[in-house]
């Protein structure tokens, strides 16, 4: 008897349950290219997450789309497994390329990777000064030479000082 009720409520449990989804969506257009993997590897109920999903060599150009998701199969292998294997279905959607960027050139902030905590600070206030001037994005660029990398990016020559701002 005992083991019938178990079974029963395992059951409900399961089919009341429904299916979990999360996507998080990009400003960027997405492209035809997925990364799929529909097992990714989860333990204890999902508190060890699966392994990172590399996207930087398949998605040059970006991430449009990610989600994840909990499938009834990925529920019912969780369940019969006690939870101590969780597998989810993860979905990564590549962005286009794209001509423009998402961020003016004039409101790009660089800073060299081995600037000091003084530096790197004054970058960020400026960038955060004017997100509260105008309202726009910013873009922090942390690079291996700061400025240098930042005026090979940008379409007129104008000085960007030491401290990142152009």
């Amino acid at each position: 008897m005992k083991t019938k009720f178990l079974f029963a409520l395992a059951f409900c449990m399961m089919a009341l349950s429904g299916c979990y989804t999360a996507t998080i969506e990009t400003k960027l257009p997405s492209s035809n290219r997925k990364i799929e993997n529909n097992w990714a590897t989860g333990w204890i109920f999902g508190l060890v997450p699966p392994k990172t999903v590399e996207t930087a060599a398949k998605c040059p150009h970006g991430v449009a789309r990610v989600m994840t998701q909990l499938s009834f199969a990925n529920q019912l292998v969780g369940l019969l497994t006690l939870g101590i294997y969780t597998p989810m279905t993860i979905q990564v959607t590549c962005a286009q390329a794209s001509e423009t960027s998402l961020v003016d050139p004039k409101d790009t902030f660089a800073v060299s990777k081995d600037a000091s905590s003084k530096e790197f600070r004054n970058v960020f206030m400026m960038a955060a000064e004017k997100v509260a001037q105008s309202e726009s994005e910013v873009f922090v660029m942390i690079s291996e030479s700061g400025k240098d990398e930042l005026l090979d990016k940008t379409t007129n020559s104008e000085e960007i000082e030491w401290t990142g701002r152009r």
